[in-house]
């Protein structure tokens, strides 16, 4: 059998979404339609949870703790809106990175069938992910203009914070996908790790308030900075620190082909596990 059965380039990716763009788009509106299916609400829980959290952190961190973020952060409205982005941005990288350990093994009948691109149902997962924090991001820039009169200018700028940053989380769900295959225990350690990340990042708090010692630790967080960039460019008028956001992105893109790699040069043994 040809060792290029399951070839791992980039090119051989972008070739297969492109050859089945259709079967992607079933797989994602399945994806969202399964997950709702025989709720009241159906897809508005995708709004519904977010809103939830907020409103939970910030009675909690905003009233119980009296916690501030300086001069932007003048009651409990100016406090949500500084919450919500980290709250979206975590919410996508948890709701990838926890399904991704059983993505493959729950579908045995595709694995035994070579023909199917087994590779496309992490990427199906990251897109159904980022489509409900997009819903999020479509509210909070209704309240920014609720309580602004409109947006900054730089928010042109957050598809080039977001995409990096989902492209990291895509490359580490295709490892996590294949891992999760051969170490069935990986599933109960993602949820641990997501929640640790949440308050390990500046979810929560600004990342000023920590002292000046740890803040570098801080930084290998990859929350951190699209987190920190996506407050600037929403919600202070400020635009990305480029070079930074170049660095993560050169990153981010490494992650995206070493876990495409890893993914593939592994499948080949996915049936004779699952």
């Amino acid at each position: 059998m040809s060792a290029n059965r399951f070839p791992a380039s980039p090119v051989s990716l972008v070739r297969v979404v492109v050859a089945q763009r259709e079967l992607v788009a079933e797989l994602i509106r399945g994806d969202i339609a399964g997950r709702y299916r025989g709720s009241m609400l159906g897809v508005l829980w995708s709004l519904a949870s977010p809103l939830l959290l907020l409103a939970a952190f910030t009675f909690v961190f905003g009233t119980v703790f009296q916690a501030r973020w300086g001069n932007a952060s003048s009651g409990h409205g100016g406090y949500a809106l500084l919450l919500f982005p980290g709250i979206l941005l975590h919410g996508l990288m948890a709701e990838a990175v926890t399904r991704a350990p059983g993505l493959v093994t729950a579908v045995p009948n595709y694995v035994k069938k070579v023909v199917f691109p087994l590779e496309l149902l992490p990427l199906v997962a990251v897109t159904t992910a980022t489509l409900h924090a997009l819903i999020g991001f479509v509210v909070l820039a209704g309240a920014l203009v609720v309580v602004n009169g409109a947006l900054p200018a730089t928010v042109l700028a957050l598809p080039l914070i977001l995409l990096p940053y989902v492209l990291l989380i895509l490359g580490v769900t295709w490892i996590l996908a294949a891992l999760g295959v051969y170490l069935r225990d990986i599933a109960q350690v993602t949820g641990l790790v997501t929640m640790l990340l949440m308050f390990l990042s500046p979810v929560l708090y600004p990342a000023s308030a920590l002292p000046a010692e740890y803040r570098p630790w801080l930084w290998l967080n990859p929350l951190t900075l699209p987190l920190e960039e996506t407050r600037g460019v929403l919600i202070t008028g400020r635009w990305p620190e480029w070079g930074a956001l170049a660095l993560y992105t050169i990153v981010a893109l490494a992650v995206a082909c070493a876990g495409y790699w890893w993914f593939q040069k592994t499948r080949k043994g996915f049936a004779d596990v699952v």
